[in-house]
């Protein structure tokens, strides 16, 4: 699909959709973009809902052609804006319900969904969605947090930081891989917990040196892969409109040059933790839109 042209439509006018794409109505369409506005599971700074807005916002001036990939990853793919699932403010487990049934809705019609949160715990329900239709995936996971914790304040198991030992116990996952670690823990135990979880796992030091052996490990995964990206991987100095920020983390230069290099079958992929309150600039919001914007490019190589 067509963006709206910006030599006849200046680009702060009309609706804002994803990259100024049409709302999706046609049904030859490979991939989406869709919005899942929620973070009633934070466990710091709220804002993340308003996430989905704001990197519509930060799209505006993406342009079809990707010149480091040589795609026009919007016309290749048909790509259109799929609007927002309605999630319910304070409902936990009926908004992962209504999340996991919309996802499957969109992967049911062999659509890519390209989705933009939402405080982390979402990415759970789109793995529920997953494993109806693939089965078992693969995870990609960008974080500067491990985000397998067990519980948060006693008994809660359902937040942004418990969603990948959620996805483990349930058996949605096949191989995992998780880079740019870098946060303080709670123990030295956690370091223990991702041996036993069989996650592969690299700490922000390790993938600044190995970047290109972690790049090799991941496109030599065999089968449908979803990758998840927290924005707080990259170092707040980039990336300010986050509620966990932690320092030292990765440039936006070597975060969208990783995401250029990735091979892997794609089936889904989400950008979290996206607070504009926080924001400053929209350099958060346009910074997540430029990461779906070469996620999609890549998935766009490989039809």
């Amino acid at each position: 699909m067509r963006q709206i042209d910006p030599s006849k439509s200046p680009r702060f006018a009309q609706i804002s959709t994803f990259a100024r794409l049409p709302i999706c109505k046609e049904e030859d369409v490979r991939a989406v973009f869709v919005g899942v506005p929620f973070d009633d599971a934070t466990t710091f700074r709220p804002g993340a809902r308003f996430g989905p807005s704001g990197i519509r916002q930060g799209s505006r001036l993406l342009r079809e052609y990707n010149q480091f990939l040589d795609t026009y990853p919007f016309e290749k793919l048909n790509m259109c804006d799929q609007g927002d699932i309605n999630a319910i403010p304070g409902f936990l487990d009926d908004t992962m319900k209504i999340i996991e049934n919309g996802i499957y809705e969109i992967i049911s019609k062999n659509r890519v969904p390209f989705i933009a949160g939402g405080d982390h715990s979402i990415t759970l329900p789109v793995l529920r969605a997953m494993r109806k239709k693939y089965g078992k995936v693969n995870l990609i996971h960008l974080d500067s947090h491990y985000d397998f914790w067990d519980t948060y304040w006693g008994n809660k198991k359902y937040t942004h930081g418990t969603w990948l030992r959620r996805a483990l116990e349930e058996g949605l996952l096949n191989e995992v891989v998780q880079a740019g670690i870098r946060a303080s823990t709670y123990s030295k135990d956690d370091l223990e917990d991702k041996k036993k979880l069989g996650i592969k796992s690299f700490t922000i030091n390790e993938m600044k040196e190995k970047i290109e052996e972690i790049i090799s490990i991941i496109n030599s995964l065999n089968g449908n892969t979803y990758i998840s990206i927290d924005i707080d991987v990259v170092d707040p100095a980039f990336a300010p409109g986050t509620g966990t920020p932690e320092v030292g983390g990765l440039t936006s230069y070597e975060i969208i040059n990783f995401i250029r290099k990735l091979k892997t079958k794609i089936i889904g992929f989400d950008v979290v933790e996206v607070s504009p309150p926080y924001d400053v600039s929209e350099l958060t919001s346009m910074l997540a839109a430029n990461i779906i914007y070469e996620g999609a490019s890549v998935l766009s190589l490989q039809l």
